[in-house]
């Protein structure tokens, strides 16, 4: 529609609203908005009342935002519409109603146009908007686009800034009416860059917004922007205002925006040229010496030394006693010798290949970490400096770093990062594309991760290795990564020195006042190739003809500072021929070494801890009952009733059978670890337990954090409150990372080894996800650095039906990095054999099969007189077996970790009568356990469980192939032939049977068949595999044994029914007998809840008694329970029951009868079946207040759940499966 006919249409609906009925004037408008009608409806337009609406009106809404400036500035005609001056109407006389449609809105008032932002009236219409107050609008307009303009430099100005020293990448410079040069283009300013081409000496007050004007209120158009020009767009990026805080963008704007605030004066010029020519020194003497050699140099890039030591000077001076690096190999030797001041000598010793004087592998040059702690001359305090020991997996050094900040963090007391500062180097290519950066990034700010604050620095080359940035990462950045936790990112041009030296300043101070993580990306480039014998034209030969004409950085700032007159040209070669006499007589010492020692570049070096220690000497690892009892006793009880702690029913449940197992003086599997745990938190050793839901436990059996039920954020940790002044017990839940947590809680057990550090994995084959930090860190760390780390992994591993990633732990992994010799037998006649063996292995493997054993294990982790890392299989079911329990009497002081465990049962007591001689490991053992008995080969079948593989015990091992001469040797695993144990102990099988020349046998495998896949997802196959595996050891059942297997069971079923049926009722009569009798009929009012009975270990849900799942005890008889009130009960003497539940016989009864049972006072009862929630296995003094602990099922529900479904808090708990 043109213009002509958009007018004519806004005067006859201004006409005909106003009732210009009878004039000339109305007959033409009229005709006018007839033919305007019939041009309308021609193109589909059927409302006249909204047709001049969206934009047309907003055509007239512009025409009289104009005309509202200056009415002169529109034609006249819309002059005289706006302006309601009609010199052709004659007298008005109101339109009838009838004339008006009915959808019409109501009649426009003679007043101009309405407001945008007009007022409403109660019934929804728009209500006439008063006229605009006579005003500069222009000028306030104008204000508001500098405002705008402002805003965009400062969040946008980066993308304008000159930080490429190659200019390859750069904004164009575009010359602005006054002839000056601006960067800023229309991505910076969008759709005020127009405006910058107006008046520039225009006069405008400045925003709050901004603080360019320093003390001046008012600027020119032309000083604002060259002041934003020189700030934002210059040699320095700067993204801040992604963050939400103002706190502390403004601060940053302060730093950036006030006039002077980047200024330098000449002695710190002179100290910047003086750091500079140090560190290009260093390398070009590196590459006059060893031309040929890999350093991995600096060139390009080589002011972020003095960067590295501005941050050091200034974090010095603010408190910082500590001072931890983390970074890849490139730089790493500069950053050695100039700002660790690791001696020259020392650094030029590693190139002549000498002999080393100790053991170890050792590792190149440029992986190597150090531990100096040396005088700032700068601040004169003292300072450590740890550059820790870095893979060539670059970037996975960040978490181990940050673990190590937080640990010395807690030596120190220091609880807000004042007294230790983290920095990490990175690589562009490495910050953008490796995932652990993003996961490390992540724990910045969680309580029990934070560093408070992290300063990184990143080297930019702008190529990875012969990759161009434009296909290595998607972002603009190498460096948004860091967006995620709003850190600032300070971009800066590396060749200029005083630039890069701010932005040092500028983030250690920020880092010192919020304690938040913090970035500087250092743009420059690489000299040379990936290394010194790469050739880099093969892949940027247009980049590298520039760097080639480029003059380094520290030749250009000389002639920059010669000509301000900071230096003379003589004082600047003294200074060169200085730095190069030093490293010259650096070189003649280094020659003068004939051999190195790689302790002497240890990064986590421990100050008196083996000094005067034997490391030989194993500690003993048990302890008093009294002990026991105390912590079992707090363990097991209730937040007090002053802390008005409102616990969940079940948590109270499980509490009451805790309180049970500590009076009957046995413990499962979380009994026992908090044995361990609390004793050591009361000989002062620090505790930390960290992964994934490791607060209640993957499969919901620890519970060492409860949370209060009616308020948010209100836990109670029982073990924090064991003694006055045990050391601190920390149990933290993890982000859902395991390479950076690992990683992590590696770091964190570097710092010291008066600590107890724990991650636990929510699955075994989790650990896939770190496998780095386990291959580069934990397994070779020691090897390569000569670096002790006592970190504790717990691996949920077991067959049960589970699938592929929720079955297994990848033991074999970890077994086959181990770095025993299978075909040397060790000096077993040794009296310290067992001290030297897990002195000399890498790290220790454990599959354990009872609490009081994971009880010594962990306790021999910080009482021996070294460290080593802990590899343990943890269980799944095993943690409610009835038979996993272990009495307080394994766990004395005259107890002790056992490496294997003999069977002590008929067929340990008669050797000379076993046939088969079966080893195992872990879970299975109670699966071979319980068909041994099925199959009535407990005389002829011995079990023995090799709790510990790796180092494997071989002294041991031989007293049981001695004590079994005639028996078949057998190994059973229950993992597939090519997974498990298998290929790791049948060759030091055959090397302990070589050992005797009388013996003749083998040993042989049993278990399931090779596979790629861990474990299968289909749990017909899994129970098949599993009778398979079962066949193998034991044949096939007999007819007798299946004709007594279903006698006893049928005789339990009907004792139980008598025993339910005799015992005295001591509920209401509404309560449903059990047992299996007719029912009564149903109860018509509230009934209270049927107690959930904790199965020893489940069937898989949703399918038949043992349908694809390991069978399981579930049922005992009186013969098996009186068994268990002798010293060596089943569950560590090999003796078997006599009546559990089959495949294929008929389906097992419930424990519920023996539940309902009177309660026994004797000890095998409680050892074999854990306290029923029937009885909630409270002792007789606290049993009056059992209905505390017992959930009852409401009459009706207020919701839309059905009478006859489980409350959530009434749901029993899988023993296998977790909760999600």
């Amino acid at each position: 529609m043109n213009q002509c006919r958009l007018r004519s249409l806004v005067r006859v609906r201004r006409s005909l609203a106003l009732g210009l009925r009878a004039t000339d004037h109305h007959i033409l408008a009229r005709q006018a908005l007839r033919t305007i009608q019939t041009t309308a409806q021609g193109r589909g337009v059927h409302d006249l009342d909204s047709f001049a609406n969206g934009c047309s009106a907003a055509y007239i809404e512009g025409l009289y935002n104009k005309w509202k400036r200056n009415p002169k500035s529109v034609d006249e005609s819309w002059n005289e519409l706006f302006s309601g001056d009609d010199r052709t109407t004659a007298k008005r006389r109101p339109l009838p109603a009838s004339h008006f449609r009915k959808y019409r809105r109501p009649p426009v008032e003679r007043t101009a146009m309405k407001a945008r932002s007009g007022a409403r009236t109660a019934s929804g219409g728009a209500s006439a908007a008063p006229a605009a107050p006579p005003s500069d609008w222009k000028n306030i307009d104008d204000h508001h686009v500098i405002q705008a303009i402002i805003r965009a430099y400062q969040s946008r100005g980066h993308l304008a800034a000159d930080l490429d020293p190659l200019g390859i990448v750069g904004p164009k410079k575009l010359k602005s009416v006054d002839g000056t040069h601006r960067h800023a283009a229309r991505e910076v300013l969008r759709q005020h860059y127009s405006y910058i081409f107006n008046d520039l000496n225009t006069m405008f007050k400045l925003p709050s917004s901004t603080m360019i004007g320093g003390d001046q209120e008012f600027l020119t158009l032309k000083e604002i922007l060259d002041r934003l020009e020189r700030i934002y767009c210059g040699h320095i990026g700067v993204e801040y205002m992604q963050i939400t805080s103002l706190t502390k963008t403004n601060w940053i704007r302060d730093r950036f925006e006030k006039p002077g605030g980047l200024d330098l004066t000449k002695e710190e010029k002179k100290l910047i040229l003086e750091r500079l020519t140090r560190s290009t020194g260093f390398e070009n003497f590196l590459a006059k010496k060893f031309s040929s050699e890999k350093r991995f140099g600096l060139e390009g890039c080589d002011i972020m030394i003095p960067c590295i030591k501005e941050v050091v000077d200034r974090a010095t001076k603010q408190g910082v006693e500590s001072i931890l690096i983390g970074m890849a190999h490139r730089g790493r030797l500069n950053v050695l010798a100039n700002i660790c001041r690791k001696p020259i000598a020392d650094i030029l010793s590693q190139f002549h290949g000498l002999k080393a004087t100790d053991s170890g592998s050792g590792d190149v040059k440029y992986h190597l970490g150090v531990f100096q702690e040396r005088l700032n001359r700068q601040t004169n305090r003292m300072v450590r400096i740890t550059v820790v020991a870095n893979p060539s997996h670059l970037e996975h050094v960040n978490p181990v770093l940050l673990g190590k900040a937080r640990a010395e963090m807690f030596q120190r007391g220091d609880t807000c990062g004042s007294k230790v500062m983290p920095i990490i180097i990175h690589g562009d290519a490495s910050f953008s594309g490796q995932g652990v950066v993003y996961e490390s990034m992540h724990l910045s700010d969680l309580p029990s991760y934070t560093t408070y604050g992290t300063i990184h620095i990143v080297s930019n080359n702008q190529v990875g290795f012969t990759t161009d940035p434009r296909f290595s990462r998607s972002s603009r950045y190498c460096t948004d990564v860091a967006k995620v936790v709003n850190a600032p990112i300070l971009h800066v041009n590396a060749d200029d020195p005083e630039a890069c030296i701010q932005c040092a300043r500028i983030v250690t101070d920020y880092r010192t006042r919020f304690r938040k993580d913090v970035v500087i990306d250092i743009v420059g480039y690489r000299r040379n190739g990936h290394n010194e014998a790469d050739e880099p034209m093969f892949t940027q030969p247009l980049m590298y003809q520039r760097i080639r004409k480029l003059k380094p950085c520290l030749q250009l700032y000389a002639e920059k500072l010669i000509k301000e007159g900071v230096v003379t040209d003589s004082e600047f070669k003294a200074m060169v021929s200085n730095y190069e006499k030093i490293c010259e007589d650096a070189w003649t010492k280094s020659k003068a070494v004939k051999s190195i020692k790689y302790s002497s570049w240890i990064d986590s070096p421990w100050p008196g801890f083996f000094e005067g220690r034997d490391r030989l000497k194993l500690c003993p690892t048990g302890v008093s009952t009294d002990t026991l009892k105390t912590i079992g006793e707090m363990f097991s009880t209730p937040p007090p009733s002053e802390h008005k702690f409102e616990a969940h029913k079940g948590i109270l449940r499980i509490l009451a059978q805790r309180t049970q197992m500590v009076q009957d003086k046995v413990a499962d599997w979380s009994l026992g670890e908090a044995f361990a745990f609390g004793s050591l938190l009361k000989e002062g050793i620090h505790v930390r337990l960290s992964g994934q839901d490791v607060e209640r436990g993957t499969f919901s059996h620890r519970h060492h954090v409860l949370h209060h039920q009616k308020e948010d954020k209100v836990v109670y940790n029982s073990l924090d409150h064991l003694y006055p002044d045990q050391a601190p017990y920390s149990v933290c839940n993890s982000s859902l990372s395991e390479c950076a947590v690992l990683g992590f809680e590696h770091g964190y057990s570097m710092a010291s080894p008066h600590a107890l550090v724990i991650w636990e994995g929510q699955f075994g084959d989790f650990c896939n996800t770190a496998q780095c930090i386990i291959d580069t860190f934990i397994a070779s760390g020691e090897t390569k650095w000569v670096r002790q780390s006592g970190v504790v992994m717990l691996l949920p591993h077991s067959m049960e039906g589970m699938g592929p990633e929720h079955s297994s732990g990848r033991m074999e992994r970890f077994l086959q990095m181990s770095d025993d010799d299978p075909d040397v037998y060790p000096d077993t006649c040794d009296a310290d054999f067992v001290a030297r063996q897990l002195m000399s292995v890498n790290w220790i493997v454990t599959n354990l099969s009872t609490p009081a054993n994971l009880f010594h294990c962990l306790r021999r982790q910080v009482n021996m007189g070294f460290r080593k890392p802990l590899i343990n299989f943890s269980p799944k079911s095993l943690l409610r077996h009835p038979l996993a329990r272990s009495p307080f009497k394994d766990f004395n002081e005259c107890s002790s970790f056992q490496r294997l465990i003999p069977d002590k049962g008929p067929a340990g007591k008669k050797p000379e009568g076993v046939k088969k001689l079966v080893f195992c490991s872990g879970k299975v053992y109670y699966d071979l356990f319980k068909e041994r008995d099925d199959h009535q080969q407990v005389e002829t079948v011995a079990l023995v469980r090799v709790e510990q593989l790796c180092p494997f015990p071989y002294d041991l091992i031989s007293q049981q192939l001695e004590l079994y001469p005639k028996a078949e040797l057998l190994w059973a695993q229950e993992e597939h032939k090519n997974n498990g144990g298998w290929f790791y102990v049948q060759p030091r099988f055959d090397t302990a049977l070589l050992k005797n020349e009388n013996e003749s046998r083998c040993i042989s495998y049993r278990g399931r068949p090779p596979s790629s896949s861990p474990a299968t997802g289909n749990k017909v196959q899994h129970y098949s595999e599993y009778k398979a595996l079962i066949k193998s050891v034991f044949g096939e059942l007999t007819p007798e044994n299946k004709k007594r297997l279903e006698e006893q069971i049928k005789k339990q079923q009907a004792k139980a029914k008598a025993d339910a049926q005799s015992k005295p009722s001591t509920k209401p009569p509404s309560t449903p007998p059990k047992g299996g009798s007719t029912p009564p009929p149903a109860p018509t009012g509230p009934q209270p809840r049927k107690p959930l009975i904790s199965m020893p270990s489940r069937p898989p849900r949703g399918g038949k008694q043992r349908s694809g799942s390991a069978p399981a005890p579930d049922l005992v008889d009186e013969a098996s329970a009186a068994r268990n009130t002798e010293p060596d009960s089943p569950a560590h003497d090999g003796a078997s029951p006599s009546a559990w539940k089959r495949s294929g016989s008929a389906p097992a009864p419930s424990l519920a009868p023996r539940a309902s049972a009177p309660r026994s006072p004797s000890k095998a009862q409680t050892y074999r079946n854990p306290p029923s929630p029937a009885h909630d296995g409270a002792a007789p003094s606290t049993r009056q207040d059992s209905s505390e602990f017992i959930k009852r099922r409401p009459a009706k529900d207020s919701g839309s759940r059905s009478r006859t479904q489980k409350n959530p808090e009434e749901s029993e708990l899988d023993p296998t499966r977790p909760e999600h």
